[in-house]
């Protein structure tokens, strides 16, 4: 058996200054974000909203009052875990709210929803109190949020974190008749979660986003977790990051985008939502979620394609479902970025077809560079002497024909491995020649354009980590039907 063994430089990120760094603290503290090289376009306000009960809404402006100040670090490894220099220091940016902006939800009315003893019920009013103070909110005519945070309190987490429907015993037989149940795995042996048409089942964080984006604002949920100083919690400093980050973004900026060798790049994962329905087959709708090299990300919904366990867990697209999704990538590229994308590169968890590539071949005929690239999870592992695992960014080539590469384990640039358990690599594949090197490059590169969070920790790609929340999302919006949906990815994560 043949071992090679590559390191992947750390990825280098652009920031609001001509220098790159890897660690997006770094980046923004010194350079500031992104968007600062647009000028006088960059985000200079994130005006920020507040949805929940009284006691919610004053720990929500209490943190956020806090986030303007340096918060210090308690941790001892300052590398992961830096101060907080405070929000405009940060992303010379201000971070306000006010009571113009604020709803209040009146005790009274949440308790009483609350104490509802049916569960759906419960759930749609609970949820209604919340989606009208947004829709008031966004009704303001002279000034209005850019990012709203929903706070929940404990006890609404609690009595509607999701909600299950029954059905009749006649649906239940003719679901049956129809198809028998199943599961997909997502990436990495995650479990797409069903969620099921008629609102069968719902999770209540991933309703309220859906609402939000009718009402065309980003969300951000608030909770206790956040706004207090908790025993179980992160500190304040890093929960300060990751927050910031996720409402810049949320509000209309961009921290920061992968540095890019001037060819426009579209990357986009294609994924699988389990959708269950009582009135017609399972199906499995597809999801693409694409980002430019700009930073620019977008979601789209493909078509559905009927589920039949018996055959198989891959579920494929046809040739024209694929194509049409592929012409769909492109025209939302050019209509955000302004000119077609140079180079294609799309990721999948399971092999494209012969279908499948036609079709997207097809729709990408115009395109220089098309990369069709599957990355699945293996049971390959690695171990070194030492006190820490293989570092991340180690590409193990094995016989020159099978590629692994280790997203997670030990960060030079942090000192740490964060982790349990030994890595797990995951196993880069295509059906055509590829060059393995950059295509490990992709993927950790994308693994730091999540803009919901500070944190390099994270090994998946943007393409494919939020596979489930988006797919949820737009269950949600499908069976209300909605057929023309946002497409920005501000509103799904």
């Amino acid at each position: 058996m043949d071992i090679q063994l590559i390191e992947i430089k750390p990825t280098e990120l652009e920031f609001g200054g001509t220098a790159v760094f890897p660690d997006p603290k770094n980046g923004l503290a010194q350079a500031g974000p992104f968007d600062m090289r647009f000028g006088p376009a960059q985000l200079k306000d994130v005006r920020v909203g507040l949805v929940g009960p009284r006691s919610m809404t004053i720990k929500a402006v209490g943190w956020l009052e806090r986030c303007q100040e340096m918060i210090p670090t308690t941790m001892k490894n300052i590398q992961q875990y830096p101060d907080f220099l405070g929000f405009e220091a940060i992303f010379r940016a201000t971070l306000t709210t006010n009571s113009h902006w604020t709803h209040l939800i009146a005790d009274e009315d949440l308790e009483s929803s609350l104490n509802i003893k049916e569960d759906i019920n419960r759930f749609e009013t609970v949820l209604d109190l919340y989606v009208k103070g947004i829709e008031r909110l966004m009704s303001l005519e002279i000034s209005r949020p850019n990012v709203i945070i929903c706070c929940l309190p404990e006890s609404v987490l609690e009595a509607c974190h999701h909600v299950e429907k029954t059905i009749t015993k006649a649906q239940k037989a003719n679901l049956k008749k129809l198809v028998k149940p199943g599961k997909q795995l997502s990436l990495f042996d995650e479990p797409i979660e069903d969620t099921e048409e008629d609102l069968l089942y719902r999770d209540f964080r991933r309703a309220l986003k859906a609402k939000a984006i009718i009402a065309n604002v980003p969300i951000q949920i608030g909770r206790d977790r956040l706004f207090l100083d908790l025993p179980d919690n992160q500190d304040a400093a890093t929960r300060a990051w990751h927050s910031s980050v996720a409402l810049y973004y949320k509000a209309g900026g961009i921290p920061w985008r992968l540095r890019t060798d001037d060819l426009e790049t579209c990357f986009v994962g294609i994924t699988f939502h389990h959708l269950k329905t009582n009135v017609r087959q399972v199906v499995k709708s597809c999801i693409a979620q694409g980002f430019s090299s700009d930073g620019e990300g977008f979601a789209l919904r493909g078509g559905d394609v009927p589920y039949n366990p018996r055959v198989n867990k891959n579920v494929h697209l046809s040739q024209q479902q694929a194509l049409e999704l592929g012409n769909l990538i492109i025209e939302e590229y050019a209509f955000r970025t302004g000119v077609p994308p140079q180079r294609v590169v799309l990721h999948k968890t399971s092999v494209f077809n012969e279908e499948e590539e036609k079709g997207f071949r097809s729709a990408f005929s115009s395109i220089p560079i098309v990369e069709l690239i599957n990355l699945q999870p293996t049971s390959f592992r690695l171990v070194k002497h030492g006190k820490y695992p293989v570092d991340r960014g180690t590409l193990c080539i094995v016989n020159e024909s099978s590629f692994y590469l280790f997203n997670t384990g030990f960060i030079k640039e942090l000192g740490t491995y964060p982790g349990a358990h030994i890595p797990r690599p995951i196993e880069i594949r295509s059906n055509e020649s590829f060059d393995a090197v950059k295509a490990a490059e992709d993927i950790l590169a994308l693994a730091r354009m999540n803009w919901n969070t500070s944190s390099i920790t994270g090994g998946n790609p943007v393409t494919l980590f939020f596979s489930r929340q988006v797919g949820g999302i737009m269950a949600e919006l499908s069976v209300k039907g909605e057929v023309k949906m946002p497409t920005s990815f501000r509103f799904y994560i």
